[in-house]
């Protein structure tokens, strides 16, 4: 059918889906919501929520969990099943995971739903700790308020592997009556003993395995100030920061999907932390804290000589590898095995740093289920050991209580770390200098183009296709190229290519998997931040002349 078609198809399936649709009065509207499925991809489901084939809503929702609950069933055939679900603070979040777990009951799996918002993080260790088949969280993230998403879990707390989610895909796509898909009834459900709620316990032993981790508890006298950005971090990350002096942000404090202090819940963008810089300002305090609406994201801003710059995802990482690492090392618990994971279009300073401590570094593709993926993969050989794990995106995971990054660990070593340098008369600016003086600048940046709908999505693959023909001649310093599509170094394939120049500089350039966007990532190496910064706005030229052009 066309989108047409499609459109008139789903007039049909209920009242409220029919007035919303003959509301539409644009036909490129009537055009992006039906032109494609919404797809369940290797990330599983996101999207702008609303009615439509290529949108979040019952039915697109119902299909997908359709789909996982047959795969499930055919892969653990002769027991019973479960399945973990958790939700953030986004509009129809909690809706959408009770209709999840409705079509799951419906089908005789058992499900434990989250009886209140809660973090991803804690949703991936709650799938082990019940010892779940899988598990499920509806967010988008840190993706603007239209949006919201559909994360499906494998037995061990980790995102589905590319292997796991092309086995669901098969049976989502084989899932085509979607207006008649079966749902169970909640009532009818805890009767049979298909539905249980989880929470405070679940939260508690969470808590208890994140403190494990901890490297720095000395009583400190720094002073932070916390902003949930209205998200799912607001109880976890103060309990975790229940020993040093936190300030929260009352007007981001409480659950609102609406997000109505910010453009965009986005902790690494610089107006997200607007009103947490403002109360550091005048409360003088040391460090500013910022989660995204599921808590798996940290941004930071740390007062430095009366100002309060930001820290961006790359920093961080780099400051925290040298940090966990130094910390673990005076207590003897690094070894030949111990290995960090990051991503390919990840700034290599940490991996520098990591070689200075004897650890072996890992690049996996874009996503943070391909660094957890790598914890699975030690424990079955032995041959490595994690220690932690962080892409430039502003996500990090140091231990292995969850396999996903977790903004909750993030925040007590983030403190910890802001506290052990404050002992020492210096600011996390100061121990990034240091990091600098031995390891050389790095000037780090990601540049997202936005192009949405079905032209937008027919533009990207053109650009793509583009820079793979011409991507000798763009430069006149490459030094090589990898191109990541037929697979590259063992990893699966993906669409990304990846410019490496004669001055150990790179750029990357890959289609978001969930937004529609083309990303472009810059590294920058160098001694001289000047020449940097001229450095980056030369290469950033080229790309913004083709994409824009």
């Amino acid at each position: 059918m066309d989108y047409r078609q499609r459109y008139e198809q789903w007039l049909s399936f209920d009242e409220e889906t029919k007035r919303e649709l003959l509301g539409i009065t644009d036909e490129k509207e009537i055009e992006d919501r039906f032109y494609k499925d919404l797809a369940f991809g290797t990330g599983g489901l996101r999207g702008i929520m609303g009615a439509g084939a290529n949108r979040m809503n019952y039915y697109t929702v119902s299909k997908a969990t359709k789909g996982l609950a047959d795969c499930l069933l055919s892969k653990y055939k002769g027991r019973q099943v479960s399945v973990a679900l958790g939700y953030d603070v986004r509009n129809n979040s909690s809706f959408f995971a009770h209709t999840a777990a409705s079509v799951l009951n419906a089908n005789g799996i058992k499900t434990y739903v989250f009886d209140t918002v809660m973090p991803t993080p804690v949703l991936s260790f709650a799938v082990k700790y019940k010892n779940c088949d899988a598990g499920i969280v509806l967010t988008a993230s840190h993706n603007p308020k239209e949006y919201n998403g559909y994360k499906a879990y494998n037995r061990l707390g980790c995102q589905l592997s590319v292997y796991e989610a092309n086995e669901v895909i098969e049976y989502v796509n084989a899932v085509t009556d979607i207006k008649n898909i079966a749902h169970m009834e909640k009532e009818e459900a805890i009767e049979k003993g298909l539905f249980e709620y989880m929470g405070k316990d679940v939260l508690d032993a969470f808590i208890s395995e994140v403190k494990t981790q901890s490297l720095y508890n000395k009583k400190s006298d720094i002073k932070i100030v916390y902003t949930p950005l209205h998200g799912t971090g607001n109880i976890p990350v103060r309990r975790i920061l229940e020993n040093f002096d936190v300030s929260v942000v009352k007007e981001q404090e409480l659950p609102d999907g609406n997000f109505s202090t910010v453009r965009s819940p986005n902790p690494e963008e610089k107006d997200a932390l607007t009103l947490a810089i403002e109360q550091a300002k005048r409360e003088n305090a040391d460090l500013v804290i910022g989660t995204d609406p599921d808590s798996d994201r940290i941004g930071i801003s740390v007062r430095h000589n009366g100002e309060y710059p930001l820290i961006s995802g790359n920093q961080v990482g780099a400051l925290l590898a040298e940090f966990v690492l130094s910390q673990k090392k005076q207590r003897g618990l690094l070894n030949e095995k111990s290995t960090l994971v990051t991503t390919i279009v990840t700034s290599p300073l940490g991996a520098e740093i990591a070689k200075s401590y004897g650890l072996k570094t890992e690049f996996v593709l874009t996503g943070f289920k391909n660094i957890c993926g790598r914890i699975e993969d030690y424990e079955k050989t032995g041959e490595n050991e994690f220690v932690m794990g962080y892409e430039e995106s502003y996500g990090y995971l140091v231990g292995s209580h969850a396999r996903d990054k977790d903004a909750v660990v993030s925040s007590m070593l983030v403190a910890e770390m802001t506290a052990y340098y404050k002992d020492r008369g210096m600011t996390l600016v100061d121990a990034l200098d240091e990091i600098y003086s031995k390891f050389g600048y790095y000037l780090d940046a990601l540049e997202p183009f936005v192009l949405k709908g079905k032209d937008g999505a027919e533009k990207i693959q053109r650009l793509m296709t583009g820079f793979r023909n011409n991507s000798e001649k763009l430069f006149s310093d490459i030094d090589y190229i990898e191109d990541y599509s037929d697979g590259f170094r063992g990893l699966p394939k993906e669409n990304v290519l990846k410019f490496y120049f004669k001055d150990k500089s790179f750029a990357a350039v890959r289609p978001s998997g969930t937004e529609p966007k083309l990303k472009v990532y810059y590294s920058i190496r160098s001694n001289d931040r000047q020449k940097a910064a001229e450095r980056l706005e030369e290469i950033r030229k080229v790309f913004d002349n083709i994409i824009n052009g």
